[in-house]
């Protein structure tokens, strides 16, 4: 017989059918066992440009804004929208599902094509801006090696970050209730891929993930772990000791200096301080002209 284990709550007992009941906590009257549509049958908006982002600023939608933004400032004609998508339940309206089934953002839509091209995954929607408007292969390289050691960091940080965030951020800062075996589980993990990242970065020290050169690997890690370590996501810092990565710290600030970088940060941004916080970005100038704080007074 097998051993039985204790349970939390104390009466719980694991039933031989699972059935669907609201989680609590933070977002947990938005999660549902089943895809597709259930809030308000509403079109998606649609600005100017050829590319439309549906985002928000946690650390998955930051990724997709921070390379927009080192493009346009390669690129002195690229430009795009971004419609703020708050995860409060507006990502499973009919709009946002028709680009995106897994109801997740950030999603994007290039019309420049003949037929509306729909991206999702913040990694796919690296991906396809690097190959569509990096021709030189500033941002993701075109040859290999190089360019499979950039992919590899990219899905590293793809298969990492629920283990972050779903793992550890979720019981660390979210959960209804503190279940020491769920943080001290993801926080081993979350530790040991902070880690990885740290030794990788020490050999050769390397100014990038990939070396001398800052690639969309770079702009998939940073939102997760450089904001970890920086004290800006789930105000973990101390309890995981993150000081103790030095290489990921250097690299973290390294990142966070460039200007495309801060510019990024703030699209499809609505908290924090107001100053910070541009919830849809539909021009160069919206950084100056159109922050929360500026359209509330005027």
């Amino acid at each position: 017989m097998a051993e039985e284990k204790p349970s939390l709550p104390a009466d719980y007992v694991v039933p031989k059918v699972w059935e669907y009941k609201d989680q609590g906590g933070a977002f947990g009257g938005t999660n549902r066992p089943y895809a597709g549509a259930w809030g308000e049958d509403k079109p998606l908006p649609k600005g100017e440009h050829k590319l439309q982002l549906y985002s928000m600023g946690t650390p998955n939608g930051v990724k997709a804004t921070i390379l927009l933004e080192e493009l346009v400032e390669l690129f002195p004609d690229f430009e795009y929208d971004a419609w703020l998508i708050p995860i409060n339940g507006v990502q499973f309206t009919s709009g946002f599902q028709g680009i995106n089934p897994n109801s997740k953002i950030p999603a994007m839509v290039d019309h420049s094509e003949k037929n509306p091209v729909r991206v999702f995954e913040s990694g796919a929607i690296l991906m396809y801006l690097a190959d569509k408007y990096d021709k030189d292969g500033v941002f993701m390289p075109k040859e290999y090696p190089a360019r499979a050691e950039c992919q590899n960091w990219l899905m590293w940080q793809m298969g990492s970050a629920p283990f972050i965030g779903g793992g550890f951020g979720h019981f660390f800062n979210y959960a209804p209730i503190k279940i020491e075996y769920a943080i001290n589980r993801y926080a081993m993990e979350t530790k040991r891929l902070l880690d990885v990242l740290d030794k990788h970065l020490g050999e050769g020290n390397k100014k990038y993930v990939c070396g001398d050169q800052y690639t969309i690997a770079d702009m998939a890690i940073w939102p997760w772990i450089g904001w970890l370590v920086d004290g800006k996501l789930y105000g973990a810092g101390e309890f995981l000791q993150v000081e103790e990565y030095k290489n990921v710290c250097a690299w973290s600030k390294r990142i966070g200096e460039r200007p495309a970088v801060k510019r990024g940060v703030m699209v499809n941004r609505p908290f924090g301080e107001k100053s910070s916080q541009l919830h849809n970005r539909h021009a160069r100038s919206d950084f100056e002209t159109k922050t929360q704080d500026k359209l509330e007074a005027a």
